[in-house]
């Protein structure tokens, strides 16, 4: 019985010493492509397509949108936050985009690859 315990009390120092931390992802997540897609005059009906549904929506400033995103790394222990805030004006067009992330150029597309004709053949 004594070394049951022994045993026990060792394992249990022993998992206490390797605690594992998870990495925890919070709001919606924000891409560049994402930010690249916004311009200015863009109705809130295709904001809310590219950006989703955004975190915060003021009762007393509709035509505020804040999307909130923040990762906290289990390991290290070292947070990454993200904010975007969208104005509109009365007609629900966009007006102003702000935050630490900032919105960029859109890329200019590249151009499609072409075919082989010998690469046609149909798959069975």
């Amino acid at each position: 019985m004594q070394k049951f315990i022994i045993v026990f009390v060792f394992s249990l120092l022993v998992s206490n010493c390797s605690l594992y931390k998870i990495d925890v992802q919070q709001g919606n997540v924000i891409t560049q492509e994402m930010l690249d897609q916004l311009e200015l005059g863009m109705s809130a009906r295709k904001v809310r397509f590219i950006m989703g549904t955004p975190l915060l929506q003021d009762a007393f400033h509709q035509n505020r949108w804040d999307y909130l995103f923040s990762f906290l790394e289990g390991r290290s222990g070292k947070r990454q936050q993200q904010v975007i805030s969208l104005f509109f004006d009365e007609q629900q067009q966009l007006i102003k985009v702000s935050g630490n992330v900032a919105a960029g150029e859109a890329k200019p597309e590249t151009s499609t690859p072409t075919v082989d004709p010998e690469d046609t053949r149909p798959i069975l």
